[in-house]
């Protein structure tokens, strides 16, 4: 059984822009697709894709939205100008005589017919050979690691929850490398995993994470980062991806799952803070430089991708043996209590109840004499027996 292609579509910030060249909101979309408006956000932002028939209805609807782009680009844009006439390129006359310097020499083979090798075609390049799934893995991990763990620090301001951070989020792309390996940006498929780690809300009930690390030795490295630390966790990635990472407005946007509009004023509440306390950044600039030197000038390091690659391998044998454990013990669970079940109904035993109103159980006394004579009466007539009845005619 043969299964039909899926329907194509655009990469994940193309869907978006078409969305906003149309003004249409995610809700708007979502109707219209007749799916939710987290659906609508998840394929923007590509950490789902639609499937089946929904797959269909949506790429129909980005066609529909493309083509009116297209035809508003065209009505909106300018008449081309008349291209200039090309002028007649110049003949080159063949020089009479040889020019000095170019006389050929003697028995180079240069006039035809003198019986000399032709030139030899140069051969192509040799082609690199493909890469295995762990050399590219190992190739985007040391590519990209060093400065995701740069970034995770200044979002939390903790060298080793920075460094957990990316090991996770790498751990994750390994588990799922054949999608990270056909994404259009597996550098930004590891970040926004990495920063939805390193702010999760749960870091905090973490034992190793309650005490509080060395702040940096620079004064100004300090209450940069301190003021980076007092902004709202979405506030602060913003900020890092804008003006720390270099990413535009709606990738920003689509990377935190938030509107253009949303994204830019969360960028400026983020600056004005930054700036409030540390005037001396209010230039954009000035603060992509302070960002950098400040991630820079701490000593972090990642670990070696064999060693991340083979932690998660663990972390999913383990995660699989505790399933089939569980799944085990459930089946055993199950089975024992259908065997030990009563298999009919038993009435319970209710509990006693005390009897008020009987008198007390008396233990037999001695006779009287006349309970002697009734006792004695009644022994002597037991062995006669009564009189027998007869009949008698009168």
């Amino acid at each position: 059984m043969t299964r039909s292609p899926a329907t194509p579509l655009p990469p994940p910030k193309a869907r978006r822009r078409l969305r906003e060249a149309a003004a249409l909101t995610q809700t708007q979309l979502a109707t219209r697709v007749n799916v939710t408006r987290a659906t609508i956000r998840a394929w923007e932002s590509g950490r789902t894709a639609p499937r089946g028939r929904k797959r269909e209805a949506y790429a129909r609807l980005l066609k529909t939205l493309a083509e009116e782009d297209a035809a508003r680009r065209t009505r909106s844009a300018p008449p081309p100008e008349p291209a200039p006439t090309p002028e007649p390129a110049p003949v080159l006359e063949p020089v009479s005589g040889p020019e000095r310097g170019s006389e050929p020499e003697p028995g180079s083979g240069s006039e035809p017919g003198s019986g000399s090798e032709p030139e030899p075609v140069p051969e192509p390049a040799p082609e690199h050979p493909a890469l295995t799934p762990a050399q590219a893995f190992d190739a985007l991990y040391e590519f990209s690691a060093p400065a995701l763990v740069r970034q995770a620090y200044l979002l939390t301001g903790r060298r080793e929850l920075a460094r957990e951070s990316v090991e996770r989020a790498f751990q994750t792309a390994w588990e799922r490398w054949p999608e990270v390996a056909r994404d259009r940006d597996p550098v930004g498929w590891v970040r926004a995993t990495a920063y939805e780690f390193a702010l999760s809300p749960w870091q905090r009930f973490r034992p190793r994470h309650r005490q509080p690390e060395p702040p940096p030795a620079d004064p100004g490295d300090r209450t940069l980062l301190n003021a980076l630390l007092r902004l709202g966790p979405q506030h602060r990635r913003t900020l890092v991806l804008y003006d720390g990472v270099g990413l535009d407005l709606p990738e920003t946007a689509a990377e935190t799952e938030a509107s253009t509009p949303a994204a830019a004023n969360r960028l400026l509440h983020a600056r004005e803070t930054v700036a409030g306390r540390l005037p001396a950044l209010a230039d954009p600039r000035v603060l992509h430089q302070r960002l950098t030197e400040l991630a820079s000038a701490e000593r972090l390091w990642a670990a070696k991708p064999t060693g991340v690659r083979k932690g998660g391998e663990r972390r999913t044998r383990f995660r699989t043996r505790a399933a089939i454990a569980f799944a085990v013990a459930l089946i055993g669970a199950t089975a024992l209590t259908v065997r030990t079940a009563p298999t009919h109904y038993e009435p319970a035993v209710s509990p006693g109840v005390a009897v008020r109103g009987v008198p007390p159980r008396v233990a037999p006394g001695s006779l009287s004499e006349a309970e002697r004579e009734l006792r004695q009466k009644l022994r002597d007539r037991l062995q006669d027996g009564p009189e027998r009845l007869e009949p008698r005619l009168e």
